[in-house]
């Protein structure tokens, strides 16, 4: 899929790769499509295995060359090239940048002018609203006051959105309301911790399915290689932080306070009470209940009630916590 948020450069070989790495060149000096992770890497694309956890997508991935490093890399399957590195995330980033030269730049959209509503068809406005170049808002829409709606946006029919917003790098549904003050697509929280701190240039974007809400003041990062996704008919309290990569389910209810580290897959129907955290590159399954001030620190099957720090059955979190006296 083309990425219609940044700029790639085109014409990249695999020994283009290894020198950003400051590796050795090697005979077969193949074109290289772009930087994509396990899942979603076609032959033609690089990409990158750093946890076992990841185990799984390395086994089906269509990539021909991985980056990993030499604790994983026996796992790793035969018919792939290895590239080995001391940091593989740090690599990714270096190679993220080679493809996506602007992408670390999150600055503001200097295109963007007065919405024009002549453009747009029975649309509903309020004072002092910006729109970006290539904006595509359905029929229906309402958008409040002070609203910032960057470039290469895409807003479902009926949809509404409230004061304050900002808006860049996503494509939101139908039917689906986003509230006052809320932050959708701006780059996640993702650095190589250094002496000068090395920031991760994230290109992917925010996907918000057809009648969902986003409560006042969220924040939802768009993805660094993947998408941020948020599926239908889930529905986000105020105050709730959605980082990179997360990918929450349909018809979920998530309360105030949520947040939600990278990189966690979330199932259908699930239901979190307020101020609880999801640790990253965790899978939470469908019919899931996560009771308030929880911390999941591991994944959670399918159909559970949890509660506590850290999160456990809720069954043994209440004898454990309610006195007989």
């Amino acid at each position: 899929m083309k990425n219609i948020f940044f700029k790639k450069k085109t014409n990249i070989k695999i020994n283009d790769v290894l020198k950003t790495l400051g590796k050795k060149n090697i005979n077969k000096n193949s074109i290289i499509n772009d930087i994509r992770d396990l899942d979603n890497a076609s032959n033609n694309d690089i990409s990158f295995f750093h946890s076992k956890k990841y185990f799984e997508a390395i086994k089906k991935t269509k990539s021909k060359f991985v980056l990993t490093n030499s604790k994983i890399k026996n796992i790793v399957p035969k018919n792939i090239y290895i590239i080995e590195v001391k940091n593989v995330l740090l690599s990714v980033a270096k190679i993220t940048s080679l493809f996506y030269p602007d992408a670390l730049n999150d600055s503001f959209d200097t295109n963007v002018s007065s919405l024009k509503k002549e453009k747009y068809h029975k649309l509903k406005f309020g004072k002092n609203i910006l729109i970006g170049r290539n904006v595509k808002i359905g029929k229906n829409c309402t958008i409040g006051h002070n609203t910032i709606i960057e470039s290469n946006v895409i807003l479902g029919d009926n949809s509404n959105i409230g004061n304050n917003v900002v808006i860049k790098n996503s494509i939101i549904g139908k039917n689906t309301n986003i509230l006052d003050g809320a932050i959708i697509g701006k780059k996640g929280f993702g650095f190589h911790p250094s002496k000068i701190n090395i920031k991760y240039p994230h290109i992917g974007a925010v996907i918000i399915g057809d009648n969902v809400e986003i409560g006042c003041n969220n924040t939802i990062d768009r993805g660094s290689l993947s998408n941020t996704i948020i599926g239908d008919g889930t529905f986000l309290d105020s105050q709730v932080h959605i980082a990179h990569n997360v990918k929450i389910g349909k018809n979920c209810i998530i309360t105030g306070q949520v947040g939600f580290a990278g990189s966690s897959t979330i199932g259908n129907n699930v239901m979190i009470g307020g101020q609880a955290g999801i640790s990253g590159h965790l899978s939470i399954g469908d019919n899931v209940q996560i009771g308030g001030g929880s911390g999941v620190i591991k994944n959670i099957p399918s159909n559970t009630k949890v509660m506590g720090y850290p999160a456990k059955n809720i069954r043994n979190f209440l004898k454990e916590n309610i006195s007989n006296d």
